[in-house]
């Protein structure tokens, strides 16, 4: 799906998707799950690509603008969404991949292979735009509703065509859904200096980053996108934070045998500390829709909307990320039984073809909140519309590993002789 079939090839073979599939360490081993196998005995973590998988649906249905089923993603259950465990996820599967290769082969072939994903990230942004573009600029104006151009974003491309394009390929233009790919190829650009930091401890990242999350809170430091009035929606310097955690989370696995007497201690406290984040989340989601104004909110408004603020990554929402990312530690275990189910395996196979399936979700987003706001947005509609792009998206899915494995077959039988 993202371009040509080189750049299919290409993408389809990347060194995470080789290396991954041989061996993960244990999905959030650092932040003290118990049910980690030793590091002898793993294979692949299915709970990594679970809940990559279940992430990228959450963002296809919280992109889908006026369907009741973002009432029931994670954003509605808790400070932060399905973004953090996006990039926490990705910082996860860059420190395993490109460490390992820093260890074996060395700075040069590690900085290397690094933007060699990089350079496939950003092609993959600049081809779906172009779908993108083409699709709200000719099919929704087609349909009598141009104002869709402006709610996509694209009024400055449409007004100024050639900056728009030359902004865009400096990451400076992000149109509607077009903010988390730019921030992972600037995210993954800068990590060879984490990489060569985790050499001398596993934490150590994690100090330079601290202080360039908390320096741009306090100095309120941002990036200015094009036009010269707008701010990254996922500030860089903000969100660095979370994908270095996960870069980092795989290797403190020796920190996790000293700190889990303490930890269990706390998991009362942190479920505690999610249920209130919840209740108060639920109730601020479902206030907002027309059909439950009348449920209560159990906090003010204002003071909601500045706690939670998402572009700079506000402590609270980092803070309820990290406390669901440690129940997660516990609560799933690496051999729970509805890891091997068929509806566990559609949402893995989403994981394992992560970007593929983004990809193709912004597509299906923009589409059903099209059809919602031109043709019907009645509630069969709404639950019809969203059912059909998570089935698209896993069927995808399940056709891209298919494709995938019957390469592999046929590589692997002998050539048929040739005859005289």
């Amino acid at each position: 799906m993202i371009g040509g079939s080189g750049v299919v090839s290409r993408i389809g073979s990347s060194v995470e998707d080789r290396r991954l599939g041989r061996s993960l360490s244990g999905f959030f081993g650092a932040l003290g799950g118990t049910g980690a196998r030793p590091a002898a005995q793993a294979g692949r973590d299915l709970r990594l690509d679970f809940f990559r998988g279940l992430a990228l649906l959450f963002i296809f249905i919280d992109h889908v603008s006026g369907s009741v089923v973002t009432l029931f993603t994670m954003q509605s259950f808790a400070f932060c969404d399905a973004a953090e465990v996006f990039v926490f996820i990705s910082g996860y599967v860059a420190g395993l991949v490109y460490f390992g290769m820093l260890e074996r082969r060395g700075p040069l072939i590690a900085t290397a292979f690094v933007f060699r994903r990089v350079w496939q990230l950003y092609v993959a942004n600049i081809f779906v735009f172009v779908i993108y573009a083409a699709l709200v600029t000719y099919v929704f104006a087609q349909a009598g509703d141009p104002g869709f151009t402006a709610e996509a974003g694209l009024a400055p491309f449409l007004s100024h065509p050639a900056a728009s394009i030359a902004q865009m390929l400096l990451l400076r233009f992000q149109p509607a859904f077009f903010d988390i790919l730019p921030l992972y190829v600037v995210l993954l650009a800068c990590f060879p200096l984490a990489l060569f930091l985790m050499r001398w401890h596993p934490l150590l990242p994690l100090l330079p980053s601290a202080a360039l999350y908390l320096a741009a809170h306090y100095f309120g430091w941002t990036i200015d996108l094009y036009p010269a009035d707008e701010h990254w929606t996922f500030n860089p310097l903000d969100w660095q934070l979370i994908f270095v955690m996960g870069a980092i989370a795989w290797r403190a696995g020796a920190l996790k045998r000293r700190l889990l007497p303490l930890w269990r201690r706390l998991r009362i406290a942190t479920v505690i500390f999610l249920a209130a984040c919840a209740a108060i989340a639920f109730t601020h989601a479902f206030h907002g829709h027309p059909k439950f104004h009348w449920l209560p909110v159990l906090m003010p408004v204002a003071p909601w909307e500045a706690n939670i603020d998402k572009s700079n990554l506000s402590l609270l929402r980092l803070v309820n990320f990290i406390a669901l990312a440690y129940v997660a530690s516990w609560a799933v275990r690496r051999d729970a039984t509805f890891l091997s189910s068929r509806a566990a395996r559609a949402v893995l196979l989403c994981g394992q073809n992560s970007l593929y399936i983004f990809c193709l979700g912004i597509l299906l987003s923009t589409i059903a909140t099209f059809i919602l706001g031109t043709v019907a947005d009645a509630l069969w509609v709404q639950l019809a519309v969203t059912a059909a792009g998570v089935a698209i998206m896993m069927g995808t899915a399940w056709l891209i590993t298919w494709y995938k494995r019957t390469g592999r077959s046929l590589s692997a039988r002998p050539a048929p002789a040739l005859a005289e």
